[in-house]
């Protein structure tokens, strides 16, 4: 075996051709020629360009930054062995037990397309968007246009003067708007004590005592705990006003958090929902 064929640009290859595209939420094709996934089909799923990831797999480029190694991992369903060594081949430390993960694992991603088009967004551990589904982009507004960066809950929760950010594209509101806030900010906490060594998280938490005063007041409280469940309205362009049950679930060690957005089934929001998703259906992240 050669160092070519052991190289980034040999192994992005194989482990692209080894996903089929049911396996990404894709359909097949009868004309299909290509073995699993075309560049495309990754480029758009990963947000990166179709140049870029050519240029990747012939290698002609080999420095990929830390967030495009995490998207293509998370799109690939590669495993926690095969992330890490990703991330080498790409000359990076993997992700340490001490530093929060974007990694949505292979049975985590086969549970979430079961989901079908049900709301639903993943977020990492300092509640930063690292997945949505479709039926998330019709109801609450596509994240797509937005810098991966800025797809920060607490962003949009808790804004800086000056800086850009957030997760929703319509007006989102909480029935208990000031127990959310205070639910976000204890999870934040204990996120800072499991990943001290995050710097994502600590610029984050940095910014936002240092610009935002309800945010302050709220962390020198120095509470600690989980944001599990909440109510909201979203104004929705077309639709009109949908109120949803909006739930928290954990998913692995990594703290990946599963947002799912629902209401009684035969109700008039549940209506509202089926026709939002079928006004808008974007691409899956």
């Amino acid at each position: 075996m050669t160092a070519t064929e052991t190289s980034l640009a040999a192994t992005l290859r194989v482990w692209r051709e080894r996903l089929t595209p049911a396996e990404v939420g894709l359909p097949a094709g009868r004309s299909r020629r290509a073995v699993g996934l075309r560049r495309e089909e990754l480029a758009d799923l990963a947000g990166v360009s179709v140049d870029y990831l050519v240029r990747l797999e012939q290698g002609r480029a080999t420095t990929p930054s830390g967030q495009v190694v995490a998207a293509l991992a998370r799109v690939l369903h590669l495993t926690h062995a095969e992330r890490d060594h990703l991330y080498r081949l790409a000359g990076l430390h993997p992700p340490g037990d001490r530093v929060i993960s974007d990694h949505i694992s292979p049975g985590v991603q086969r549970l979430l397309l079961r989901l079908g088009d049900l709301p639903v967004a993943v977020f990492a551990a300092d509640w930063q968007m690292v997945w949505w589904s479709r039926g998330w982009a019709a109801l609450v507004g596509d994240p797509s246009g937005t810098p991966p960066e800025e797809r920060s809950l607490v962003r949009a929760r808790f804004p800086v003067p000056g800086r850009r950010g957030g997760v929703e594209a319509w007006r989102v509101r909480s029935d208990h708007p000031e127990a959310t806030d205070r639910a976000v900010v204890a999870d934040l906490r204990r996120a800072s004590a499991r990943y001290p060594e995050d710097r994502r998280l600590a610029e984050l938490l940095r910014r936002t005592i240092d610009g935002n005063a309800h945010f302050a007041q709220l962390w020198r409280a120095g509470a600690v705990g989980g944001h599990t469940e909440d109510r909201k309205t979203i104004e929705h362009p077309l639709v009109g006003e949908v109120t949803v049950d909006c739930d928290v679930l954990s998913a692995g060690d990594a703290d990946l958090k599963i947002v799912v957005l629902t209401a009684p089934v035969g109700s008039e929001d549940a209506s509202k929902i089926e026709l939002a998703c079928m006004t808008a259906l974007p691409s899956v992240r």
